[in-house]
């Protein structure tokens, strides 16, 4: 009897035991686990936006340039270059911004010089000539994506990183205006031509405070050294 108690107790301590380990090296294991996985967190660098070709120009009938424009969508892909936006302008709807993602700025900007490109437009009803840049895009807010409205405005500023601290701590300025900032960035190899995109809630507070004097003022504290160009556009597609 006093044996068959024995080897219960001890039978019963070695599950514990084995139980306790268990628990250790569950316990372990998850930390262990946890460790990787914020390791992993911190080695992950943020990804940068895109760079963009950005194509400014107006069209005689929109219908008929989007017709040739998707057409050309081949000779555009063997240039690098990928649909990503076509918006037209919110005061003359002809007046269009087409932006399309870069996968080298080289062959993007060899794709712009081609004569067959000029041909093309022409023959797709585009008047004028067309306004070409190339948006290095340092920041980007994509919770901004279902609002239709942008506004684009560039300008020549003194020193890039004086003008953005000064941008950024008027940033509730511009909530205020219903204004959201959405892209942040500069012309490819070009620090002080800045470029912004934001969207719009609410347009005539927009329009009012881009015309204000007290935006005027804060962009001389900035180092701003040209008159701006701001551009109102309603999104006509998102690719």
């Amino acid at each position: 009897m006093i044996r068959s108690i024995y080897t219960a107790c001890l039978f019963g301590g070695m599950l514990f035991a084995l139980s306790c380990n268990s628990g250790e090296q569950k316990t372990n294991q998850d930390a262990v686990l946890k460790s990787d996985s914020d390791t992993a967190k911190k080695d992950v660098a943020p990804v940068k936006p895109a760079d963009l070709m950005i194509i400014k120009h107006k069209v005689a009938d929109f219908d008929k340039w989007l017709s040739a424009y998707e057409a050309d969508d081949s000779v555009r892909q063997l240039y690098g270059l990928h649909n990503y936006g076509i918006s037209r302008g919110v005061d003359d709807p002809n007046q269009l911004m087409v932006t399309l993602k870069i996968d080298d700025i080289n062959r993007a900007k060899e794709f712009a010089s081609l004569p067959a490109l000029k041909a093309k437009m022409k023959a797709g009803g585009v008047t004028g000539e067309p306004d070409i840049f190339y948006f290095d895009r340092q920041e980007l807010d994509l919770s901004t994506n279902n609002i239709p409205i942008r506004v684009m405005i560039r300008h020549k500023v003194k020193d890039w990183a004086t003008w953005k601290k000064e941008f950024d701590s008027h940033k509730q300025t511009r909530l205020d205006a219903g204004i959201v900032d959405r892209a942040v960035g500069f012309e490819v190899g070009n620090n002080k031509l800045v470029n912004i995109v934001a969207v719009v809630n609410d347009l005539k507070k927009a329009k009012a405070f881009f015309a204000s004097k007290d935006l005027k003022d804060k962009m001389q504290a900035a180092g701003v050294e040209s008159e701006p160009t701001i551009d109102y556009y309603n999104l006509f597609r998102k690719f």
